[in-house]
């Protein structure tokens, strides 16, 4: 397939083969490429399959529009179809249903002893709470809303706010050993 373009200086169209208008937009290609994928390579194979599927789909191409603009949408369009992909890939989907390890910065071992202690002292701790408080904190933790919460139990939005601030505040002083234990062991992995 052939195209024409005139040349201001002949007046009978000059027939310049699909292939060569190619070659000459591939330097701007790969420049827009490079800023894409940030890597010579990439930006590379990127252009490779642009130029492939321009070859592929020149019929689609009309005649007198503006080819470098058609060649950028092809490259454009396979760059982001191309992160998709990768992004995809490199997604990982759990099913189980405890992602609490999914979250963990590191893989270790726990002493399942220590964490048990731990367990009993903190139910320990939030038993000893007034009731008024205990309830509250313990909505607050199962993710009611402080809102919602104060429907549940009829009361106003501050005083929902103040008891889950002065329960914790309880908890903090009670149970400071553990915070204490931990930051130490935060200064000593650092």
């Amino acid at each position: 397939m052939h195209f024409c373009i005139m040349k201001s200086t002949e007046t009978p169209l000059t027939q310049i083969p699909f292939e060569s208008m190619l070659k000459d937009h591939s330097k701007s290609l790969r420049m827009l490429a490079m800023q894409l994928t940030r890597n010579t390579d990439d930006a590379k194979d990127l252009v490779q399959d642009t130029m492939l599927k321009a070859l592929r789909y020149k019929d689609k191409f009309n005649e007198g529009s503006n080819l470098k603009a058609w060649l950028f949408t092809i490259l454009r369009n396979s760059f982001i179809n191309q992160y998709r992909r990768m992004a995809k890939r490199n997604t990982f989907i759990d099913t189980t249903d405890n992602t609490y390890y999914l979250d963990l910065p590191y893989h270790k071992t726990e002493n399942q002893a220590e964490l048990k202690f731990i367990r009993q002292d903190l139910e320990a701790a939030i038993k000893s709470l007034p009731t008024e408080l205990r309830v509250t904190f313990l909505l607050n933790t199962e993710g009611f809303k402080y809102h919602e919460i104060a429907e549940e139990l009829n009361i106003p939005i501050g005083t929902v706010k103040t008891r889950i601030f002065v329960a914790r505040r309880l908890l903090r002083q009670k149970l400071h050993v553990y915070g204490e234990d931990f930051a130490t062991l935060k200064k000593v992995n650092e």
